[in-house]
């Protein structure tokens, strides 16, 4: 048996959780925050068989989506900086991190 811990963007939470219906797949949908935008995420928790982890990981990908997001760096007052450094910038944001992690015991109470 397998935990799979996927973190994916906001956007793309629902299709996901769908999908995994649609799969019968269960999963624990939970709230986050990323750190680096400070932006919306979702984290599901998937226990699975061993047999089924590459199902998971292939919905995950189908249905997280790398995308490019405009952000605008934090202003400094370090005179040496030049001026381009308040334009926005874009960054890909998006896509999923995942996770798969063996597990020793499960229980169900």
């Amino acid at each position: 048996m397998k935990m799979i811990i996927a973190i994916i963007q906001d956007k793309d939470s629902n299709v996901l959780s769908n999908a995994f219906i649609e799969a019968n797949i269960r999963a624990t949908k939970l709230s986050s925050t990323g750190g680096f935008l400070r932006s919306g995420n979702t984290t599901f928790l998937v226990g699975v068989d061993d047999d089924r982890v590459d199902d998971v990981l292939s919905i995950i990908k189908k249905t997280s989506h790398a995308r490019g997001q405009f952000m605008t760096p934090q202003v400094s007052m370090d005179a040496s900086m030049d001026a381009s450094a308040s334009y926005p910038v874009e960054v890909q944001v998006g896509g999923a991190t995942v996770f798969v992690l063996p597990i020793e015991q499960f229980h169900q109470f």
